[in-house]
């Protein structure tokens, strides 16, 4: 895979640059702006290298149709006041724009191309599209690690007409993850949470015997709880899981890797409400399970203590309700502070995750924070990322 570091003259050449900015956005505001300061890297040094840039990305799910509130220009007005300089949003039908058509003023360095997916075709991964967009450039970059689990138009098939690099961050995310699973320091953790336990089966049966401990927490615990026997009340779970967990403990045996799950939690009558600590055996038939209890967090503790490595995707419970965002903050804290005496390793990653590491301000005390979540779990879970496959 070339990484466009390497390129050896981009003077004056037009990079169709696939970023992903698909930030949360409220009545047209960004509540989190850390996919915008991660492009920041691969923008300063296509501008340092004079290049003209057309970024390609999207904001949610339009499907096909253009959808005002999906607007990339929020995003454009953020970029314009982080690096100082002046961007255009193309808003004209992308097939009847032309490579001349760009870039007429000399003082034109940056083009946003709107919303990608307002074109159907993106998402078909159409070939003539692609090609279409490929004409409008000298060369193609991918820096958009998050989207490459995507086999789309942008990220795909434009490389077969362009020559393909990938970009700065797309790069240090796969060796963050490469570091992890392959590059290891034991013992090993993996800290794994969501409400699905099926949705990350791939990931742990894949992990189980590279890693030494894997910690399930949030909502996917539940599942866990109920296998052991335990009540649950009326906390979320996953129907038809039994399989699923058998697997789990009995690859875990085979690998001598140790599971990991709640011994005591704190609950809730509903997701509003206050906390109360509550040992396993005492759950009653109107609880909800919506965090980890002190129990736990002292034995998640010890475990991140005695790790060289942790790989962390998904809180350990409802940490929207502060009440119930003890158990992250925890784990956080302490993945942060042996990060900061260099005796970890740390990657997190998942939209979650991250919006709760921003909430303690604590983006830099990671080794690597991932944007990324279907992508991260499918690199982990050991499958060929498209957009990866793409630029190979």
């Amino acid at each position: 895979m070339k990484n466009i570091k390497d390129h050896e003259n981009l003077n004056q050449k037009k990079v169709l640059l696939r970023l992903d900015l698909n930030v949360p956005l409220k009545n047209g505001i960004i509540t989190d702006q850390t996919r915008i300061n991660k492009i920041i890297p691969i923008i300063e040094f296509l501008l340092k290298k004079d290049s003209k840039i057309i970024v390609i990305s999207h904001i949610g799910r339009p499907k096909g149709k253009v959808d005002k509130k999906l607007s990339l220009k929020p995003i454009c007005e953020s970029l314009e006041k982080k690096i100082k300089r002046k961007i255009k949003i193309i808003n004209q039908d992308i097939f009847k724009l032309k490579k001349g058509d760009l870039f007429k003023d000399p003082q034109d360095q940056i083009v946003f191309l709107e919303n990608i997916r307002f074109y159907e075709e993106e998402e078909k991964n159409d070939l003539n599209f692609s090609k279409h967009l490929a004409g409008l450039a000298d060369l193609f970059v991918n820096d958009a690690f998050s989207c490459s689990h995507r086999a789309h138009a942008s990220i795909c098939k434009i490389t077969e007409f362009l020559p393909s690099f990938a970009g700065l961050q797309l790069e240090t995310e796969i060796n963050a993850l490469k570091k992890v699973t392959t590059e290891i320091k034991k013992p090993v953790t993996c800290i794994i949470g969501g409400s699905k336990i099926s949705t990350k089966i791939g990931v742990i049966k894949n992990l189980i015997p590279k890693f030494d401990n894997i910690i399930i927490v949030g909502g996917m615990a539940n599942n866990i709880l109920l296998h052991k026997g335990k009540q649950i009340g009326k906390s979320i779970k996953e129907e038809n899981c039994e399989m699923i967990i058998n697997e789990i403990f009995k690859t875990s045996n085979k690998y001598s890797c140790i599971i990991t799950y709640p011994e005591d939690v704190l609950v809730g009558k509903n997701i509003n409400d206050k906390s109360q600590i509550k040992e396993i055996d005492d759950i009653t038939d109107n609880d909800l399970i919506l965090d980890i209890g002190p129990k736990t967090i002292n034995k998640i503790k010890v475990i991140i203590e005695n790790s060289k490595t942790v790989l962390w995707n998904g809180p350990a419970g409802y940490f929207e309700n502060p009440n119930f965002a003890n158990g992250s903050y925890e784990i956080a804290k302490t993945i942060i502070k042996k990060n900061k005496d260099k005796s970890i390793f740390s990657v997190a990653g998942g939209g979650d995750t991250v919006a709760l590491i921003n909430q303690v301000n604590a983006i830099e005390d990671f080794n690597f924070v991932s944007t990324a979540g279907g992508a991260f779990l499918e690199y982990l879970e050991g499958k060929e990322l498209p957009g990866i496959k793409a630029l190979n």
